[in-house]
């Protein structure tokens, strides 16, 4: 039996479209069971079924598998993001036993509390020029689209999986500049509300650090980076990546590798 977890944070599944990695993610959540597991956010990609539906089993069976955790006693929280902001309107509820919040609080094995939120609020495209953000998104569902056809041809190859559009964020200057703006005013936020630190989204760059005296969290992605955050029982935290060639190239933070 795999060791249980304290805490899980996953986000940005984008169920509800191609590039979502469905049958990857259920191997990591067979694998990784925890007392509480945090949806922070774009679990469910209604831009895109908006658009086009798009729904196979196996986005089926993450939905089930997190109903499942939550009826085995399991703490399973959601936090909307903005791909998901439909689920917004039922804040405060819970659907099968899963608890939808507009934000969280999760105190760790030592007693430090992270603020848990998805983070698109600190996104100026999201707040001010809404059509930009939707035509972003069709530009990198382009990506994501040539992300699959060369993991095909690598696959084939005996060449682990590599994100093209994890490589091309960590090249281009104004991107690193956008995640460096982003990732220190969600940081500054944690600390005007006196939390310890923050976990969060929404940028599809999974990163652990020290901003200020705050320690800034993001849990990455199921559609690039397949990586999540977790508190492990004896209270270490680890950015952990399942099966994939780790994006992160700059900053030297803790992560592990999981190869399957």
């Amino acid at each position: 039996m795999p060791e249980q977890a304290r805490a899980v944070f996953i986000s940005d599944l984008h169920l509800g479209t191609p590039g979502c990695q469905a049958e990857a993610l259920l191997e990591f959540l067979k694998a990784t069971p925890s007392d509480t597991l945090y949806l922070v956010g774009d679990i469910i990609d209604g831009w895109q079924l908006r658009r086009r539906w798009y729904w196979p089993q196996a986005h089926n069976d993450v939905v089930q598998k997190l109903l499942r955790h939550a009826r085995k006693g399991n703490r399973v929280v959601f936090v909307p993001g903005n791909h998901d902001e439909f689920a917004r309107q039922f804040i405060g509820h819970q659907f099968g036993g899963i608890e939808v919040l507009d934000e969280a609080v999760h105190q760790l094995a030592d007693g430090r509390r992270l603020w848990i939120t998805h983070g698109y609020y600190f996104d100026g495209v999201i707040q001010c020029a809404k059509w930009l953000a939707y035509l972003g998104d069709n530009l990198y569902e382009f990506t994501l689209r040539l992300n699959r056809y060369l993991n095909h041809w690598r696959g084939r190859m005996g060449l682990p999986y590599w994100s093209l559009s994890a490589y091309l964020k960590h090249k281009v200057k104004k991107a690193l500049n956008y995640v460096t703006d982003f990732e220190v005013a969600v940081a500054n936020e944690a600390r005007r509300r006196g939390h310890h630190g923050v976990v969060c989204g929404h940028i599809h760059r999974a990163e652990m650090r020290d901003i200020g005296g705050i320690l800034y969290c993001n849990d990455g992605d199921w559609v690039e980076s397949r990586s999540a955050l977790v508190e492990h029982a004896d209270g270490r935290l680890e950015l952990m990546y399942w099966g994939a060639v780790q994006p992160v190239v700059a900053d030297k933070v803790k992560t592990t590798m999981v190869v399957t």
